[in-house]
């Protein structure tokens, strides 16, 4: 007899769906599985055969040929073992397929029969609700996060006779629904305060900029300067998530298995920072296997990505943050897959000014060479300088900034509200073309950062004196539009420009 039943993988973070068509007939006891499997779906006939049989069913005899469908795709992971041990008992009259038109599933079966939670389960309940089916079987594990989904049914199982049982019609489980509005509204828990950094009020200035505007920032200072407490707490500042922001990122952090019921949709902003000795293929993902993962770049989508000293990192590692930077994309192609994973993030990196880092440092004496001075700066190559927004040197505290107990500056809270402001702003302007001033393409930009002529004077002199790149000319007019929404004004000034060109400073001083 010959049976259908409806799944899904997913490629990149976009579902997939599939069709599982299993087919017995007599013959010589085996199950061949076709249709481009991986390692571990082939494995999955070696579990199938143990779960049903501990399950009380029958294994079916004779010839059992299981397709999946479309055959010219790759399919990977262990999700369909589910699909296919409920295809066996439809083919061998053990079960009725009442529902199995309408609903798809997916898990990991164990050889007891239970079913283990699977990666990718958010973007499988989105793929089956593009395929306008009534509901998903899924792991009971797997339940909550894909309940965030609406207008699809999320059937969350145990065993292989709890997802039968339903699939025949013989028993009923109540979709799980997932309260996306409490976990809103504890979102920003236990988050670190903008006020506890002692001193640097200007260092915090930028950061507020960099946040209302989505704009990258470069901090360079002597160590233990605050360089990265400042960083930990730029997350705090930023505007909330959407859930549609909310939704793309939890996909990425799923098909990473890095969701669980406690964090079922990410809805805080991710900060991601990883260690100097990092890889090329952990910064923009991948792998040398068949399933490729997102990397850094990807988890940090829709939040911050932090390099700490930058320039101990691996150069190429550096370097391949330049297509993610420009297209908010980043594209994976190996031999045996190509996948495009989202990847907009605020890129936030921190540095010494010299090797030993007392370059700038009034108390402490630098014992670098200037050679060793370049040498060090030159791993940041000019490229990727171009491609950050804001510099701001971070000096080092004197002992009564050191010594004062009170709040420093403004909570993040406050400074949270100018951001959404300043934010809310660019979405009216923009209606949905730019989520930010930072994405500003270079026609928009003439459209929307246009300059009074005393600001475009003070913008030229800034240009033939300092040797400004054609893209760090750009990225002078989008921070000045920040600086305009901030103050709440349409029009650009010479005040705006002249705060922004100070922002790029840190070229001349530095890198020159």
């Amino acid at each position: 007899m010959l049976a259908r039943v409806l799944s899904g993988s997913v490629v990149g973070i976009e579902p997939l769906p599939l069709a599982v068509e299993v087919d017995v007939h007599p013959g010589e006891n085996k199950v061949n599985i076709v249709g481009l499997p991986d390692a571990a779906v082939k494995e999955s006939k070696d579990r199938v055969v143990s779960a049903i049989v501990n399950s009380g069913f029958r294994f079916p005899r004779g010839w059992a040929v299981i397709n999946l469908a479309p055959a010219d795709v790759r399919k990977e992971g262990s999700a369909l073992d589910l699909p296919i041990a409920l295809g066996l008992l439809m083919a061998s009259e053990q079960l009725s397929g009442t529902r199995a038109s309408e609903y798809a599933s997916a898990g990991e079966l164990a050889l007891d029969g239970s079913i283990r939670p699977i990666a990718g389960a958010l973007p499988l309940a989105l793929g089956a609700r593009q395929e306008k089916l009534r509901g998903i079987l899924v792991p009971a594990a797997n339940a909550t996060e894909a309940g965030v989904v609406e207008s699809v049914d999320v059937i969350p199982v145990s065993t292989l006779n709890e997802a039968a049982a339903f699939m025949s019609g013989r028993a009923d489980i109540k979709p799980h629904r997932t309260d996306v509005r409490s976990i809103f509204e504890t979102a920003r828990r236990d988050m670190p305060d903008l006020s506890e950094v002692k001193g640097q009020a200007h260092v915090k200035r930028a950061m507020t900029v960099a946040a209302a505007g989505g704009h990258n920032l470069l901090m360079i200072g002597p160590p233990g300067t605050g360089k990265t407490m400042l960083a930990a707490r730029l997350p705090g500042i930023l505007p909330d998530m959407t859930f549609e922001e909310a939704l793309e990122t939890t996909r990425v952090f799923s098909v990473a298995q890095m969701t669980n019921a406690r964090q079922a949709l990410v809805v805080q902003r991710p900060f991601r920072s990883p260690h100097h000795t990092a890889s090329t293929v952990s910064i923009c993902g991948g792998g040398t296997g068949q399933q490729p993962r997102p990397g850094e770049v990807s988890l940090a989508h829709n939040g911050v990505l932090f390099l700490d000293e930058v320039p101990e990192f691996n150069r190429s590692a550096i370097e391949v943050l330049r297509q993610p930077l420009e297209e908010g994309l980043v594209h994976i192609r190996r031999a045996m897959y190509s996948v495009t994973y989202p990847s907009r993030f605020m890129l936030v990196v921190a540095m010494n000014p010299c090797p030993c880092g007392c370059r700038t440092d009034p108390r402490r004496h630098c014992r670098c060479t200037q050679g060793d001075v370049t040498r060090y700066m030159s791993r940041l190559s000019g490229p990727l300088l171009d491609r950050i927004d804001i510099h701001v040197d971070v000096p080092a505290l004197s002992f009564d900034e050191l010594a004062d107990d009170r709040p420093s500056g403004p909570s993040s809270a406050e400074v949270r509200r100018q951001v959404q402001e300043a934010r809310n702003r660019q979405r009216a302007r923009y209606n949905g073309t730019f989520a930010c001033n930072a994405h500003l393409d270079s026609k928009s930009i003439r459209k929307h950062c246009a300059l009074g002529e005393t600001a475009k004077a003070l913008l030229e002199t800034a240009i033939s004196q300092k040797g400004f790149s054609a893209r760090a000319y750009d990225k002078i007019l989008r921070v000045a539009r920040t600086l305009a929404d901030l103050e709440k004004t349409d029009q650009i000034t010479d005040n705006h420009v002249a705060e922004a060109v100070q922002y790029r400073s840190l070229d001349e001083q530095f890198f020159a």
